[in-house]
Parts: structure tokens; C-alpha cells; sequence
């Protein structure tokens, strides 16, 4: 199972650095409304940073802060009983992975656009990281990659397919495309994953839906699996990307080596930023043609305002909660 450490947060190993909690469970939720002014008010009390979802069918979030202010929140997160057996990753970063922190209503935590897609009732079979390398190097046995294109391209386990997605959204019409298919030989045995696990809570769902039988699926996801499998036995090449300002991490869980493009968002590695078609903020090679040259000005102007801030010694986006 996900290491939850005694339902409390790691301490540090260094003073001045930040952990960083991904969080995520499937339960039904009454009065949601009620949950965010909850998370807020914890959330605020504890100075972090981050995104947190909630929506009826359960929680899902990454929040970053001082050790002892994540000890804190996750502390309150186990004495809720809806909480109780919320998954939770730990990593650590010397800078703070975000500018603010967010607690959002949504109507799912992991967009899917399946009402009735229900992990709480159906999923897959979770496969703990040591025995995933197994599973995996089995030859009757087919690996799908549930994430988007540009994760997928920064890093993945060597024999996965791509499901060449570009949001969760896109995965049931790929699924059932594969399961038309593939109608007379399917596979007869399903491995999924993902970055920390609840992409696969509902695509493992979603194929068991589609008549796939034996479908697994990596516990606590990619991450969970470099916190517990070496790096010398790993089967896993490249980074793997993660939705803050770390853009990466490679399998010691430390900030990896790719950036942001801040007009697409897409991944940047060294040969993106050394590109033509890179300029900081405005433009790089995934996006240069994508966009028209009043979209290029808006994004030109912003960066200006980011340098300006920057010289203020201010952050341009703000650090304080929204609802």
C-alpha cells in the first residue's frame, strides 16, 4: 500500500525545504460546499500552497508546504472519517512547487466525462510496485500508458502502449476503439498506470466495463513506484511529469530536468529551450504554429510583467487561497 507513515507527514531532511503531499480518495461526499470552506480554513491555518479538488465522488489534490505545516493538514485529513483511507505520496523540493493555493468545487476530481464510471464500486486489481516489474515482463500481458501524449513522451515503461490522448477525456473513445478492435482476441490480461494512481481508478473501471477481465493497475501510480522500487531494478525510462512547477521528477523523486512552456504548458527539454522557436513565456516548438500573433502579443505582454514583478520581489501570480 501508498506509505502513509502513521498518518502523519515525513519530517524533512532538510530545514528550509518543502513537502510536497499528492492526495487522492473515492468517496461519496455530502454538502461539498461545506468540505471547501473546511479545506480552506485548514489550508489558510497552515500557510500551504497547492490545488485541492472535491467534488461528490471524493477529494484529490497536491499541496506543498513546511514539514510541520503538512503534518499538520494531514493530521486533520485522517480525523475526518470520509478521510480515513485517503491515498498520500511525499516528496520534497527545495523551492515551492506553486504560487498559491486553490480548493475547488468540480463534479469529478479526475475528469473522465463517464457519470457512470464508479471506482467505489468496480476498478481494477492493485499490483503493489515490487511486483509490478513482474507483471509487467509477462509476455501475455498488455500495458496501457492512461496519461496524455506529453507525459507519455518524457518518460513511460518501456513496452506500454500510448494511448496518444491529449486529456483523460479522450480515454474512453481510445478504450473503445481498442475493445472494437480487438473484439475476437482480446488481451487476456490489462496493466494500467499513471502518475499517482486515480487515472487508473477509473479507466481499470471503464475497461472492466468494456468485458476486459483481468485488468491491474500500478498502486499509488508511477510515484508510489520510485519511492519503493531502486533505481536499479527500475523498468522505467525517462521522468515522469508531475502538474506543478517542478514540470519533472526523475526516480529519486527530485526535480527532474525539463521546463515549462508557459503559453502551452507542454514539457521543454534542453533541445525545446535551445530551439528557434523558443522564446521564454510566448512560444516554443509544440506550440509556435498553434497559436496567431494576437494570442503570441498577450503572452508577450505577460512575461514582461512577470520580469517587472520579478524585480520587484514580488510573485506575479498571487499566494492567497481562492475559493
Amino acid at each position: 500500500m501508498t506509505k502513509i507513515l502513521s498518518k502523519t507527514a515525513p519530517q524533512s531532511s532538510a530545514e528550509n525545504s518543502y513537502l510536497i503531499a499528492a492526495l487522492y480518495h473515492f468517496v461519496p461526499l455530502e454538502e461539498i460546499h461545506e468540505w471547501q470552506q473546511k479545506l480552506i480554513h485548514i489550508c489558510t491555518k497552515n500557510h500551504l500552497f497547492g490545488t485541492i479538488l472535491i467534488a461528490h465522488e471524493g477529494i484529490n489534490g497536491t499541496i506543498a508546504g513546511h514539514p510541520s505545516e503538512i503534518t499538520e493538514f494531514v493530521t486533520w485529513l485522517y480525523s475526518q472519517p470520509e478521510f480515513k483511507q485517503t491515498h498520500i505520496k511525499y516528496s520534497e523540493d527545495s523551492i515551492c512547487p506553486f504560487h498559491r493555493m486553490k480548493v475547488r468545487l468540480k463534479k469529478e476530481i479526475v475528469t473522465m466525462g463517464e457519470p457512470d464510471i464508479n471506482p467505489a464500486e468496480t476498478k481494477g486489481v492493485y499490483v503493489k510496485p515490487e511486483d509490478w516489474n513482474s507483471l509487467i515482463s509477462s509476455p501475455d500481458v498488455l500495458v496501457v500508458d492512461t496519461r496524455n501524449d506529453y507525459e507519455v513522451a518524457i518518460g513511460k515503461f518501456a513496452k506500454a502502449i500510448n494511448p496518444n490522448t491529449t486529456s483523460f477525456r479522450e480515454f474512453p473513445k481510445w478504450a473503445d476503439d481498442f475493445a472494437s478492435e480487438n473484439q475476437k482476441a482480446k488481451p487476456s490480461k490489462v496493466a494500467m498506470y499513471c502518475t499517482g494512481g486515480i487515472r487508473c481508478e477509473k479507466s481499470t473501471a471503464y475497461m472492466k466495463k468494456l468485458g476486459f477481465e483481468e485488468v491491474y493497475h500500478l498502486q499509488g501510480g508511477i510515484l508510489n513506484y520510485f519511492e519503493e522500487v531502486p533505481a536499479n531494478q527500475s523498468l522505467w525510462q525517462g521522468e515522469c511529469f508531475v502538474f506543478d512547477n517542478r514540470v519533472s521528477v526523475d526516480h529519486e523523486l527530485r526535480r527532474g530536468s525539463y521546463q515549462l512552456c508557459h503559453a502551452c504548458r507542454h514539457p521543454l527539454s534542453d533541445a525545446d529551450l535551445k530551439s528557434n522557436a523558443y522564446l521564454a513565456g510566448i512560444s516554443c516548438p509544440h506550440c509556435i504554429t498553434k497559436t496567431n500573433s494576437d494570442q503570441r502579443k498577450r503572452f508577450a505582454e505577460r512575461q514582461k510583467q512577470i520580469k517587472l514583478a520579478n524585480k520587484r520581489g514580488q510573485k506575479h501570480i498571487g499566494a492567497s487561497i481562492k475559493k
